[in-house]
């Protein structure tokens, strides 16, 4: 597919929804003007409310079980969305103030000229995502996939797992056909044979294949890691003092749930995967076998790379225009996530 009618289609499904020239507050030009430089608040204002992003209701689910301390604002919603194309069409509606993604989002957001920027860091090292076959495929590596229809989300990390395990094998984007699809679409296009490859999340895979193993269906795992694991604001938002000292103040209770997770995997697996997911529990003692341990670096500088790595190799493929990503970092909540864990846990 054409990179031009491939990045079109890709747009009509997702921040066309809410319109590309619709949110003048949202504009990178328009933001940078107003973009906020002043230190954070040392403490939160009354009334200080944020919308944050809790896919499947994790967030609220650890703060019960792990018991974190309560924080100093109101939470006016817990919002069930974790897509990238999602959060970044919430980002304009208005309706969501904090997210949680991968690194590939906020390119996606810059190059629709929407201005946000990144706020916490967390790094994972070990893979996330593996590639699952449709029912009856001969596919068994990554070599394999020349040729064949694969999943594709540009505005999604499954998006980058998937080009960086193509760059890898030595797999021209030509030498393949691209489908534009978002996550949440992955498993239908793979049960009905649209695509022969789509990217799963580890958690994902396990009920995939309990459904279609039997049919043929299997996974082809790499090395491929999706570094980054971060959260990130509108700078709208990031303007406002009050919301912006609210922010900081989340970051820690973010990373101490990510540790309190790591570390309780049985009570997690039991109350999360089996309580919610309908996973039996020799699944979910799978995943948790498979999760990185958090790591919080005190320092961007890593992530920082990656990001441009990652921008990078869009641009190589023409699905995005070359861009110095350090813009995407806001770097007065650089040492945040780190200093509210144990040494163990920072990079």
């Amino acid at each position: 597919m054409h990179r031009r009618v491939f990045l079109a289609s890709l747009l009509g499904a997702s921040a066309a929804v809410t319109g590309l020239s619709g949110c003048a507050t949202g504009d990178a030009s328009a933001a940078a003007k107003g973009a906020a430089t002043e230190p954070l608040a040392a403490e939160v204002p009354a009334g200080t409310s944020l919308r944050i992003a809790s896919y499947q209701d994790q967030q609220q689910l650890l703060f019960r079980l792990a018991k974190l301390p309560e924080l100093p604002f109101r939470v006016s919603s817990w919002v069930n969305i974790g897509a990238g194309p999602d959060v970044i069409n919430a980002f304009r509606a208005k309706s969501l103030d904090l997210a949680n993604n991968a690194g590939i989002p906020p390119i996606q957001a810059h190059y629709q000229g929407f201005d946000a920027r990144i706020v916490a860091i967390g790094i994972t090292r070990r893979p996330n995502y593996l590639f699952a076959t449709r029912p009856g495929s001969d596919i068994r590596t990554v070599a394999d996939f020349k040729g064949r229809k694969l999943a594709f989300s540009q505005g999604q990390a499954q998006g980058v797992v998937l080009l960086r395990a193509l760059k890898r094998a030595g797999l021209s984007y030509d030498e393949v056909q691209l489908v534009p699809l978002t996550s949440n679409q992955f498993l239908t296009a793979l049960q009905s044979g649209q695509v022969d490859i789509a990217p799963l999340a580890n958690s994902q895979a396990p009920a995939y294949l309990k459904q279609y193993g039997g049919k043929g269906a299997h996974v082809v795992r790499t090395d491929v890691v999706d570094l980054l694991n971060l959260l990130w604001a509108p700078q709208y938002v990031l303007n406002d003092p009050a919301k912006a000292a609210a922010i900081a103040a989340y970051i820690p209770r973010w990373a101490e749930g990510q540790v309190w997770q790591y570390e309780h995997p049985d009570v997690w697996n039991e109350e999360f995967y089996v309580g919610t997911q309908n996973l039996t529990p020799e699944q979910a003692r799978g995943i948790s076998e498979l999760a990185n341990k958090p790591l919080f670096p005190p320092s961007w500088d890593e992530a920082i790379r990656w990001e441009q790595e990652t921008a990078d190799l869009l641009a190589e493929g023409g699905f995005v225009k070359k861009f110095d990503v350090s813009s995407l970092f806001d770097h007065r909540f650089e040492a945040i996530a780190a200093r509210a864990v144990p040494e163990e846990y920072r990079k």
